[in-house]
């Protein structure tokens, strides 16, 4: 149990830690440094910056994973917070040379698929530039902050629509509807409170749903899975191969239920974007480890007549719980998309139970059919033993 609490506690650190230490040890080209920078709340993205009080301007650095085809925009909103009046720079691969491109444009449109064209900004932009590397654009610019005030709201974006050649539309995922917020680039402090607070906070009960569930159903349910096929095949292991595979499954459903309960929760406030197949998927694990914590109470004994239809009940129910949770953590990392990093990660601890699991497989097997050839090997020389003894077998005795 101790061990599982650590896995959980430094999972949960890890995750809220990774992005502010990736956001440190990003670099740039052409030896580009900045003196602060901020992991922003939605998207996975990052904002570097070096405030000059002299002359009231910022060289900025926005950075966000995106497919090539797509496209990247940050902005300053200089009268409102959101979309509305945001002036942003946009990133993308041009059509006709296949170079990046990056272009000024006001956001004055209501609708959520504005008209972007080329123009200048309500405020001096010194320099502009950008580059797509690693999966990654990223954005270069000098503007004067407006008004000479280091409090900014910001907004930043990616998308993968385009229109004549421009960007044009992002998907309406939650992410997307609520990447903006306040920044003071002299402290370097996001706004605490609005929208952009309320995105941050979301985005870290969003990063503990995943950890939970991670865990959870990811993590301790195979785990528990491969305690109770391979550990019992030694004698010298029972019981104690049982408390662990109880103690794998109940710490997981413990925290899967706690990982559940706060999906939900995140699927209310979505404002009406809701992930349903991950949603469905999570409701449906949630009933099927339900119904393998109480079999348990219901389990026979072992020369029980119905306890091979117990058995095949908790064998698939529990590979039908293993099948669809990794199927969901993905569609998890799909939505959450938090660095590639933790997918990759996720993956090795998959592959390295798989290996695991096959090893012992065959291991098992071994001992197994080592065991049953030993069993049958000491019949045959007790049945010899025996019908020797009774006299069977042996040449009776010819009288003269």
């Amino acid at each position: 149990m101790a061990l599982i609490l650590f896995i959980f506690v430094s999972s949960s650190l890890l995750l809220s830690g990774c992005r502010a230490q990736s956001c440190n040890t990003e670099t740039f080209s052409e030896n580009r440094n900045y003196a602060l920078c901020s992991p922003l709340s939605e998207l996975g993205a990052t904002l570097h910056w070096t405030y000059h009080a002299a002359n009231g301007t910022a060289d900025v650095a926005y950075r966000v994973q995106q497919d090539a085809n797509g496209w990247a925009a940050w902005a300053i909103n200089p009268t409102a917070t959101g979309m509305i009046g945001a002036n942003a720079l946009l990133a993308f691969h041009d059509a006709s040379t296949s170079a990046v491109r990056v272009i000024t444009t006001v956001i004055n449109d209501t609708s959520y698929n504005p008209t972007i064209r080329d123009e200048n900004l309500t405020f001096p932009v010194h320099s502009r530039a950008a580059e797509y590397a690693a999966g990654a654009y990223t954005i270069y610019a000098t503007v004067g902050l407006p008004n000479n005030s280091t409090t900014q709201s910001t907004v930043w974006q990616a998308g993968d629509g385009f229109q004549n050649g421009l960007p044009y539309g992002h998907p309406q995922t939650i992410q997307h509807t609520t990447s903006f917020s306040s920044l003071n680039f002299l402290s370097g402090q996001a706004a605490a409170e609005g929208a952009g607070g309320a995105a941050a906070s979301r985005l870290h009960r969003k990063n503990i749903h995943g950890v939970l569930n991670a865990v959870s159903w990811g993590l301790l349910f195979p785990l528990g899975v491969i305690i109770a096929r391979y550990m019992r095949v030694f004698k010298s292991l029972d019981p104690a191969w049982f408390y662990l595979h109880i103690a794998c499954q109940c710490s997981g459903y413990i925290l899967g239920v706690a990982g559940w309960g706060l999906g939900l929760k995140l699927g209310s406030e979505s404002k009406g974007i809701v992930y349903h197949r991950h949603r469905d998927i999570g409701i449906t694990l949630f009933c099927l480890a339900t119904l393998q914590v109480f079999a348990l109470l219901l389990r026979p004994n072992k020369d029980h007549k119905y306890r091979i239809v117990w058995n095949i009940y908790h064998w698939t129910i529990g590979y039908m719980v293993i099948i669809l949770s990794v199927v969901n953590i993905f569609k998890g990392f799909n939505i959450l998309n938090p660095a590639n990093k933790w997918k990759h990660a996720y993956i090795a601890v998959l592959v390295t139970l798989a290996c695991i699991a096959a090893v012992l497989e065959i291991f098992t097997w071994a001992v197994v059919l080592n065991r049953k050839r030993k069993t049958r090997s000491d019949d045959k020389s007790h049945n010899s033993d025996t019908n020797g003894s009774n006299g069977y077998g042996v040449r009776p005795h010819q009288g003269v």
